[in-house]
Order: C-alpha cells, then sequence, then structure tokens
C-alpha cells in the first residue's frame, strides 16, 4: 500500500492506547490498527484530526509512496 503512517509511534508517545486514540478521533479502536497496519488509508478529515490529535502535521504522519506501476505511461 502506497500510504505509509507514523500513527503508533505518535500515539505512544501521548501515552493512548488504541481504544483511547479511536475515542478522541471519533472512530474505533479496529479502525486505528488498521490504519497502523497499513490496512485501512483514513479519509483527510481523519487524518487531519489524527494529526492535530498529536500535534504534528499530516505530512509529518503520512507519506505517500507511488507504486512503481503507478509511474508508467
Amino acid at each position: 500500500m502506497p500510504l505509509k503512517n507514523c500513527l503508533k509511534d505518535y500515539r505512544a508517545r501521548l501515552g493512548v492506547n488504541q481504544q483511547e486514540m479511536g475515542k478522541l478521533a471519533g472512530v474505533s479502536r479496529q479502525t486505528i490498527s488498521q490504519i497502523e497496519r497499513g490496512d485501512y488509508s483514513p479519509s483527510v478529515t481523519l487524518a487531519l484530526k489524527l494529526a492535530k490529535l498529536c500535534g504534528v502535521t499530516v505530512e509529518d504522519m503520512f507519506e505517500y509512496e507511488e507504486d512503481e506501476a503507478d509511474g508508467e505511461s
């Protein structure tokens, strides 16, 4: 998946578990887990909310990497 993230690291810095982060962000623990594993790409709104909760920018938390096939014409 081309969207990588540091959510787990930032969540750990805050000292909250997945359940607590989910409550703060208004989503389930499962959603937080899926984002951390890279199995789910959050909406722009959720990405902004998570970054704000962690006190970082979206660019600090999420990084998009193009697949090799995406760059081919």
